[in-house]
């Protein structure tokens, strides 16, 4: 455990001053300000919930289908593409710590950046909810709470982001070359987008349609029940992200544990 605390620091350390950990705290706050300046004309006298699910929902549309698979792809790259360009690998895997303990906590500082964005995403989109409500006093935000439907849609993303992260981690481990890992991935996201879109009977076996499923069964729900929203965190996409997520992350820690890393 603590050689696994000591390479999640230095991960920490090595890559604050890179523009992945930066992207995790800005792309939020970005995605977030332009919806409001861009939501804010165009919902005076619509009711307090259907203003949040306006608001939100604009802000998870652009999120969920393209920008977070994207995203994560870039995550994953940058927290290995560190010791690529340094050619580090071989003196990293020599340190008196475990490879499982290394490549555990490089895996966890990718899933936690993931975790940070979206959970900006959450305060971000509630501050400026409110602010709205301040500020144009007709908008009345503040007559409705959505708090914790937000976290658990956010929440459900993160889950749902699971698979793809294990995948592309795995990829831009073993790949110097950010065109090959990132041209997969890309393929991957446009043909889940596809079958996502398509409401394809089993999209939900392709990790990369994972976040475009779960925004799409959100987004229909909150369509259906005007009186309230009520969010299924745990669907077999879900399921199956956090499935393929833990069996790519124990193959790529047996896959690195034999391959000679130069």
């Amino acid at each position: 455990m603590k050689g696994f605390i000591l390479s999640f620091r230095s991960e920490f350390y090595k890559s604050r001053k890179t523009l992945g950990f930066w992207a995790a705290i800005l792309l939020p706050l970005f995605i977030c300000t332009l919806g409001f300046y861009v939501k804010a004309e165009k919902m005076a006298g619509t009711p307090p919930m259907m203003l949040w699910l306006q608001f939100a929902g604009a802000i998870l549309g652009v999120m969920g289908s393209l920008l977070l698979p994207m995203f994560i792809i870039f995550i994953a790259y940058s927290v290995n593409s560190i010791e690529h360009k340094a050619d580090t690998w071989k003196s990293l895997f020599s340190l008196p710590i475990s490879r499982w303990a290394v490549y555990g906590a490089k895996y966890s500082y990718a899933v936690f950046l993931v975790l940070i964005t979206l959970t900006l995403f959450v305060l971000f989109t509630i501050s400026y909810g409110n602010l709205l409500s301040v500020v144009k006093p007709e908008l009345r935000f503040d007559n409705y709470h959505m708090e914790k439907e937000l976290a658990q849609v956010y929440f459900k993303l993160f889950l749902s982001s699971l698979g793809i992260l294990s995948i592309q981690f795995l990829l831009s481990l073993l790949w110097a070359d950010f065109l090959k890992p990132m041209g997969i991935g890309f393929v991957c996201t446009i043909t889940g987008v596809i079958l996502a879109s398509k409401n394809w009977e089993y999209c939900y076996l392709f990790p990369y349609s994972h976040p475009m499923v779960a925004i799409s069964t959100l987004l229909h729900r909150g369509e259906d029940q005007p009186k309230g929203i009520q969010i299924d965190v745990f669907t077999k996409d879900v399921f199956v992200s956090m499935a393929v997520g833990a069996v790519i992350f124990i193959a790529g820690y047996f896959i690195v544990l034999r391959k000679s890393v130069k």
